[in-house]
């Protein structure tokens, strides 16, 4: 089931009507007066969305994938586009956690490919993409407890590090030969140079989520705009820098890669600028409000760019000794090959990658996909010789306390 896409003609008072999670939106984004019932009834029934857009010099596009964006988190919670076998009575399990802006047309043209893979193949598949917002919760209820590799599924996927290296964990079935990586030789040109591909066969990629710099002008003063990591790592931004550290699999991936570029001291300094950890939403938003406290700069995925062109003062940036990536993972077992790969294949096509980049600003490691990225476009990628080489659930830990230690040094 699809949530209706929101579109420029429609009225103020019909998208309430239809969608009232909205007025959240609405409200924080300069329209206070909507809560008044007396104006939304009055204005409300002749003002269409692009004219709303329009007397806040707000760019449409912008301004209707921010209202689409809650429409479908309320509908994510509400849930009804999943079609699924009982998994006792099921041949193949599926199951993995997909970023909020992807997961509902995802779930649609996957719906589709496994009716038609049963029919052709007579193969029963189960299976459950929860929203990635729910986050470490579900892996610990769904993966963390895993002690056998029956009880894992035949494909997971996910970002993220922890889950996938953890020796604890899914992490230590690797090296039982458990998982094959399914997705291919060819890489995307966008990724030219970069070496995604696992030299050892055992994961799979389908797509990564980028970070940048969200710069707002309003706050930074006379700092200069930051272009590098290392620019964000002086002194001058302590306490000045926003982190995304609700979001566990990109913060990981910050965490890791900093550590790797410039050792502890880095993550040391990473934790000094910290000023506050906030959903990149809530930024965007807080933006335009007088009172509360804002950050001259906010690391966020690349995907929130969209949402901060709604805003004068916010510039973004990608940074020019690269953007650092958190991978979207697929994990195949090796031994159900014949039966995974058309399924594989189908979460590493061109249609899937379409969905990613273009709804997501997920960049697809399919080759035939034009990925929506800026012509310079830089990555830092921690590598696999650095996975391979550390405990990576040990290595986060110790990341994280650096960066704590550091953060609350002056409290």
């Amino acid at each position: 089931m699809q949530t209706q896409l929101l579109h420029k003609d429609m009225t103020i008072k019909e998208l309430l009507e239809q969608h009232p999670e909205t007025l959240e939106v609405l409200v924080a984004n300069g329209f206070e007066n909507l809560k008044d019932p007396k104006v939304l009834a009055g204005v409300g029934g002749f003002l269409k969305l692009e004219r709303a857009a329009l007397t806040k010099n707000y760019d449409l596009d912008n301004f209707l994938g921010l209202l689409q964006q809650k429409v479908d988190e309320k509908h994510n919670q509400v849930d009804v586009t999943m079609k699924q076998t009982q998994q006792e009575q099921s041949e193949i399990t599926i199951s993995g956690l997909l970023p909020c802006p992807v997961r509902l047309p995802l779930l649609e043209g996957f719906d589709r490919f496994i009716e038609q893979y049963t029919r052709d193949s007579g193969t029963t598949v189960s299976y459950k993409f929860e929203a990635a917002s729910l986050g470490s919760a579900w892996m610990d209820e769904h993966i963390q407890t895993v002690t056998a590799p029956d009880q894992l599924p035949d494909i997971f996927v996910s970002a993220g590090f922890e889950t996938f290296f953890d020796p604890a964990t899914i992490g230590r079935f690797k090296d039982q030969g458990l998982f094959a990586d399914l997705t291919g030789d060819a890489v995307n040109r966008s990724f030219e140079g970069l070496e995604l591909k696992d030299p050892k066969g055992h994961y799979g990629l389908i797509s990564v989520v980028p970070s940048a710099f969200m710069v707002n002008h309003d706050e930074l003063g006379d700092l200069p705009v930051p272009r590098t990591w290392a620019d964000i790592l002086k002194p001058e931004f302590e306490q000045k820098v926003a982190l995304p550290v609700g979001d566990f699999d990109l913060f990981n991936a910050i965490l890791l890669t900093i550590h790797k570029m410039y050792g502890d001291e880095g993550v040391k300094k990473l934790g000094r600028c910290m000023l506050k950890s906030m959903h990149p939403a809530q930024m965007i938003k807080n933006a335009q409000r007088v009172a509360e406290e804002k950050p001259p700069v906010t690391i966020i995925p690349y995907f929130f760019s969209r949402m901060a062109g709604m805003v004068k003062s916010l510039e973004i940036v990608w940074p020019e000794d690269g953007a650092i990536i958190s991978p979207i993972f697929m994990l195949a077992k090796a031994g159900k090959q014949d039966k995974l790969q058309p399924i594989a294949d189908f979460l590493c096509s061109k249609e899937v990658g379409e969905i990613l980049t273009n709804r997501g600003l997920f960049p697809a490691l399919n080759p035939a996909v034009e990925n929506q990225l800026p012509e310079q476009h830089p990555w830092q990628w921690v590598g696999w010789d650095y996975l391979y080489s550390h405990d990576i659930a040990a290595q986060i830990r110790y990341t994280v306390g650096l960066f704590e230690e550091a953060m609350n040094a002056d409290e």
